[in-house]
């Protein structure tokens, strides 16, 4: 399978102009770019380009509103209610982070809770843009059914990701992004895309069998990472981005796939920390010296070090992309 090398300039205008041309406010389309780029450039290909035909039939189909506004509601001196409005996670996140910016160092702690959203993408991108400005932020996203509780074969919970950052003094921040499944849904697409098997122990088909056919895997479940344990941390996800916003449960969501039936109506809920509230002036200083010592342990990585490597490398070299897929997207922006 041939790739093709676009420049990070080139691959977001190309994405851009394919959301535009799908029924995208421009504004929308290029937040959703920058966060679509940014799981490129995170090593996330999953995450990334892959997702544009995805994107653009719904946005077409109206499953995802293209111009939608999410709007903030600042219930509380630290909560703040984000409605997405059925349209893109991405701008409905950036607007939480940004009352979480204004809010987070007057009340120390805040927390912003996002209904009727979408495909949340790279968790760790939003709270790492939390960290850069100096806080320390969670992350909590649902997504479509796609794991059942341990011993059971229905899916009721999504993937579900997890992601935590919090910065250190004179270093890049930490960054900690784990999925609820072993692996994340969105090699599995990948793998079907390119009609490729997958290892065993990733997923079960629909009879609750182990497969390594990634088509039979999407429609079967995802094996959760370790094993009961994942499942309940992935109940705890569905309670406090659902239950709590008023956003769908996984098993009340369509896919994030195709263009099939009702808005998703995902639930984020996005905390932020002001270090200084709590560790005071040094929290940044024992913050890096935890790091420093992961860092330092002999064949040990430090959760995010490899981040910056791999944007600096994709800056310079560029994106290899699929180059059935660059024709697919740009066949999407001819419109």
């Amino acid at each position: 399978m041939s790739d093709t090398r676009l420049s990070v300039a080139e691959a977001h205008a190309l994405v851009s102009a394919a959301l535009t041309a799908s029924k995208t406010a421009p504004d929308n389309a290029t937040v959703v770019a920058d966060a679509l780029i940014g799981a490129e450039l995170a090593g996330q290909g999953g995450h990334g380009l892959r997702r544009v035909p995805a994107y653009a039939a719904q946005a077409k189909a109206g499953k995802v509103n293209g111009h939608a506004t999410p709007t903030a509601t600042r219930i509380r001196p630290g909560a703040v209610s984000v409605d997405a409005a059925l349209g893109f996670a991405y701008p409905a996140l950036d607007l939480a982070s940004r009352e979480l910016v204004e809010i987070t160092p007057v009340q120390g702690i805040a927390a912003a809770g996002i209904r009727r959203s979408h495909h949340a993408g790279v968790a760790g991108l939003a709270v790492e843009t939390l960290a850069e400005k100096g806080l320390v932020a969670l992350l909590f996203s649902n997504a479509p059914a796609a794991i059942a509780p341990w011993g059971g074969r229905r899916a009721l919970f999504g993937t579900d990701p997890i992601a935590f950052a919090c910065p250190t003094a004179g270093g890049a921040p930490i960054v900690v992004d784990v999925s609820m499944s072993k692996v994340a849904r969105g090699r599995i697409m990948a793998a079907n895309q390119k009609q490729e098997p997958i290892p065993e122990g990733w997923a079960l088909d629909a009879d609750g069998m182990p497969t390594t056919d990634a088509k039979a895997a999407l429609g079967g479940t995802m094996v959760p990472l370790g094993d009961a344990k994942g499942t309940a941390l992935a109940l705890m996800v569905e309670l406090l981005c659902a239950g709590l916003t008023g956003a769908n449960y996984a098993y009340e969501q369509s896919s994030f796939f195709d263009a099939e039936g009702d808005a998703p109506g995902t639930g984020q809920l996005l905390i932020a920390i002001d270090p200084e509230a709590f560790g005071g002036a040094h929290a940044l200083d024992r913050f890096a010296a935890m790091a420093a010592m992961v860092a330092g342990t002999e064949g040990a990585r430090l959760p995010g070090s490899r981040r910056q490597a791999i944007r600096d490398r994709l800056r310079r070299d560029g994106l290899q992309v699929e180059t059935a897929l660059v024709k697919e997207i740009e066949l999407l922006a001819a419109g």
